[in-house]
């Protein structure tokens, strides 16, 4: 039950967190989804086959609400897509182990979900925490946008039959798994909306995903075009539906479709203007 008497709202709600010996912060990402107005969600633990003890302690401590599915080392890809396995809800959430939900995150990104059975997927704006500190202001999901550049939050609300619809994250793509995700919802005529507000606390650290990934753009960006060739056929089509104009269309895929700085030099510039160090 949440506060008044009322019934718990987010009960339809599973949270899947995928922990490969991220015990040092689980406990928090596992409280954010708990501790939700409108009361908890639904809440799996898919342990990646964690070797650390302390991690492995923590697992064993977690409130019996949380449950825990155990499987050997796959990646988050394959751990999200057993969490989701494990549950039958109408919405999903990939939360990672490091990150937290802000406290009204499920009712900013569930409303338009409510409101609209035709939108698959909703998310927020992004508020770091760690090392750095700052805003990650996502844009609307921009269909000609979205081909060259990866603009969707990784964290979002999904309806359980758009995500059945695209097969969940691929493995084989393993970095850059969202942009690949929400491509293929793309692909089946199946649109998310943005809503406004930050429902994403993005932990900063050192081995941080988003460091990890950007190392490896182009490969990934080489994989993910590869994968969605028929979908970046139809980039003429998209065009149209775009809101950036011809000129800014040119600009917008020479840069971000090849990354042409190296990136660590792109890296300093990015967090030196929209970043700060706690």
């Amino acid at each position: 039950m949440s506060g008044g008497g009322q019934p718990a709202r987010h009960g339809d709600v599973t949270v899947v967190i995928p922990c490969f010996n991220y015990g040092a912060y689980l406990v928090e990402a596992v409280g954010s989804a708990l501790h939700q107005r409108g009361g908890p969600a639904r809440v799996i633990v898919v342990d990646d086959g964690s070797t650390d003890p302390h991690t492995l302690e923590v697992l064993a401590g977690l409130p019996n609400e949380v449950e825990v599915v155990r499987r050997p080392n796959g990646g988050p890809s394959a751990a999200r897509n057993t969490g989701a396995e494990h549950s039958d809800t109408p919405y999903l959430l990939s939360l990672d182990a490091d990150d937290r939900l802000t406290p009204d995150a499920l009712d900013r990104m569930r409303a338009p979900l409510d409101a609209d059975p035709s939108i698959a997927y909703s998310y927020g704006h992004t508020e770091l925490f760690g090392d750095w500190s700052g805003r990650l202001a996502f844009p609307d999901p921009d269909p000609y946008r979205m081909l060259y550049r990866s603009i969707v939050s990784a964290t979002s609300l999904v309806r359980r039959s758009a995500w059945d619809a695209i097969g969940g994250f691929d493995p084989d793509i393993p970095r850059y798994e969202d942009w690949d995700f929400y491509l293929g919802a793309l692909e089946r005529g199946l649109t998310g909306v943005r809503v406004d507000g930050v429902t994403l606390l993005y932990r900063r650290h050192r081995g941080s995903k988003v460091d990890v990934d950007r190392s490896g753009y182009r490969a990934a960006y080489r994989a993910i075009r590869a994968k969605h060739a028929r979908l970046y056929s139809r980039a003429n089509e998209l065009a149209r539906e775009s809101s950036l104009g011809p000129a800014e269309r040119l600009l917008y895929r020479s840069y971000f479709a090849w990354r042409p700085i190296p990136a660590r030099i792109e890296q300093a510039i990015y967090q030196r203007a929209l970043f700060r160090r706690a």
